[in-house]
């Protein structure tokens, strides 16, 4: 699904502690995740989000984590196990034209793709994989980094999603990034 696929060595500098200080997972999701979840982690990388997810989820939630690159994907597997979490965890390798959902219809409870959707050929395909995926009325977080993507560019994002079925129910602008919280509607 990937226009740029963000290289394994910029996995392990995503994956530093110090980006807490301006990513903090748990300040971010924690008013959208809890106990029980299962919750989807688009482009999870070496599972930045994905491990306090996992801590957010509890024993009997579970973290979807979906990448493209089996690097990636082997080296949360690592983190996972150390941190004593990796019984919350699966992980998946999509393939370039498919996030390979099939399985999870209308069983996620939450999706994050944290600047990932600049990076998908198709954003449409990718919308409707994620809307098939995600339970009535659940949220899917977008963020995009101002770096990568313009104001113009985020908005088409917004509207590609909210022409496959979700609304946009809070949008927010940092210094770095471009975010909209989108709600599953019932309109399929």
């Amino acid at each position: 699904m990937a226009k740029h696929v963000c290289p394994v060595w910029v996995g392990h500098l995503l994956a530093s502690p110090l980006r807490k200080l301006l990513n903090n997972p748990k300040s971010m999701l924690g008013k959208h995740v809890i106990k029980d979840m299962i919750v989807l982690d688009i482009g999870c990388a070496m599972g930045f989000f994905s491990l306090p997810l996992a801590e957010m989820v509890g024993a009997q939630g579970k973290v979807i984590c979906i990448d493209l690159q089996e690097k990636m994907l082997e080296t949360i597997k690592k983190r996972a196990y150390k941190a004593g979490l990796l019984d919350r965890i699966e992980t998946y390798l999509c393939s370039q034209d498919s996030l390979g959902l099939k399985g999870f219809s209308d069983k996620i409870d939450f999706v994050l793709a944290f600047a990932v959707v600049h990076e998908v050929q198709n954003a449409d395909k990718f919308f409707s994989e994620i809307y098939e995926a995600i339970k009535s009325n659940r949220s899917l977080l977008v963020e995009e980094p101002k770096l990568h993507v313009s104001k113009n560019d985020f908005e088409i994002t917004v509207s590609l999603a909210e022409q496959k079925g979700f609304k946009a129910i809070n949008r927010l602008c940092t210094f770095f990034d471009r975010t909209v919280l989108l709600q599953k509607q019932n309109i399929h």
